[in-house]
């Protein structure tokens, strides 16, 4: 499990929303690239109905570790790959270099429109937990 402290922001009737700070802890974390928290602060929507929790009230965030991987591998991995593949398939059909790569460049556009499209599908898959910190 990927956890983090952070501070309850926002409440609303069917989500809490959780202010995440950068700790010292981080920089050793092994998990620092996949979780995105390693720069600066993140606020992270949790869907959840418990009315316990208050405004200003310090909770444990956590994440499935391998949730975090499909994270990396959507934000990172899968678009370095459609990159690479394109260049090489213009590039093998003719194109020069340089056309090859802002067409190969043009193509993360749909990539990106696609996950946008299907970001509350997606959203519904990364489920955060939430306690209350007990220090």
């Amino acid at each position: 499990m990927i956890e983090h402290v952070g501070v309850v922001n926002e409440i609303t009737s069917n989500s809490i929303f959780v202010k995440l700070n950068v700790e010292s802890a981080c920089s050793g974390c092994h998990a620092k690239n996949v979780c995105g928290v390693d720069s600066g602060t993140k606020i992270i929507e949790i869907i959840s109905n418990d009315k316990s929790y208050h405004i200003g009230e310090y909770v444990n965030v956590k994440l499935k570790e391998s949730l975090g991987m499909k994270a990396l591998f959507l934000g990172y991995i899968m678009p370095f790959i459609v990159i690479v593949s394109a260049l090489f398939v213009f590039i093998f059909a003719g194109l020069s270099e340089g056309l090859a790569g802002i067409f190969a460049i043009l193509l993360l556009i749909p990539y990106y429109v696609v996950l946008y499209f299907f970001k509350n599908k997606i959203k519904r898959e990364f489920d955060f937990k939430i306690e209350k910190n007990k220090n």
